[in-house]
């Protein structure tokens, strides 16, 4: 049973790649000094108890890395599920199966950079607080910053809205003009069925000052199977800046979140069944255990 279960746990092929990786990454980190506490070594740590997951549990696909290029974006996406899994499947797909890799520095909300423990833990692995003055000091040091601008919201939703964007907020837009920095959409297609049902108990967690309380039929994430997929870059228009019309930013943000748009229809299109994520794994096991019985 061991040997049948060993996908559950870090493979030698994966171990080997996060080594190559961060000895690349520490090559490009060597002597960049962090105001928020970034830390790579224990990034790597994180990685290789996180991997697991990403391959075995999520099995995650990537699509679209030929669209990336070796320089900062902000990255754009849609936001999905309960919990912000999204975000950390996002960074380990940069981190692992793009080329050169890169650490996503994601942002995040205040509430949850000021909980004890988890804001050093996230700041330390490499979140920020998503403010503009944060945004610009990591793209002038060639960091991509992952963004999803619905914020919240986007993964307050119940069951019958999955998939559905809630409106962009603006702000990454004007980083991006600030720093004339291309926009890189993304979209990520399973993680909703993490929690197929789910109720937004909006009223009580009002009263409790938390962003969202969510009900779900399950408490621990389902075996959904992730897909993550790159678009083309998005430029930054040469004629427009900081005092360009709030008219024609929000014309541009909402092509970018048109775009994701699209590639979430193509990406449900595309989505594997829901169970396979744990029917082969699972059949494998059986198989043997009948082989085992049958041959006693």
């Amino acid at each position: 049973m061991l040997n049948e279960a060993h996908h559950w746990f870090l493979s030698p092929e994966d171990d080997h790649k996060i080594t190559e990786v961060f000895n690349e990454l520490r090559i490009r980190y060597q002597g960049y000094q962090d105001p928020w506490g970034f830390n790579l070594e224990l990034c790597e740590k994180a990685l290789r108890k996180i991997m697991p997951l990403y391959r075995s549990y999520f099995k995650v696909r990537v699509f679209g890395q030929e669209n990336i290029q070796d320089k900062p974006y902000l990255v754009v996406g849609n936001h999905t599920g309960q919990i912000p899994l999204d975000a950390m499947l996002v960074t380990v797909a940069f981190a692992i199966d793009v080329s050169p890799p890169r650490i996503m520095r994601a942002m995040i909300e205040r509430f949850l950079a000021q909980m004890p423990f988890l804001g050093d833990l996230t700041a330390q692995t490499g979140s920020i607080l998503g403010d503009r003055a944060n945004c610009e000091y990591l793209v002038d040091h060639g960091e991509s910053i992952l963004i999803f601008p619905e914020g919240v919201k986007g993964i307050s939703k119940n069951t019958p809205d999955y998939y559905k964007l809630r409106p962009f907020s603006q702000g990454f837009y004007r980083i991006a003009l600030q720093k004339k920095t291309p926009i890189l959409p993304i979209c990520v297609i399973g993680a909703e069925e993490m929690f197929p049902l789910v109720f937004h108990a909006r009223k009580i967690a009002a009263m409790l000052k938390l962003p969202s309380l969510p009900v779900s039929a399950n408490l621990l994430p389902l075996p959904s199977p992730i897909d993550i997929y790159i678009g083309k870059e998005i430029p930054i228009p040469e004629h427009m800046t900081l005092e360009s019309s709030d008219k024609e930013i929000k014309e541009n943000v909402f092509h970018i979140e048109n775009t994701i748009k699209h590639m979430i229809v193509h990406g449900l299109k595309n989505r594997r069944p829901f169970f396979d994520s744990i029917r082969k794994p699972l059949s494998k096991y059986l198989v043997k255990e009948f082989r085992t019985k049958k041959n006693t």
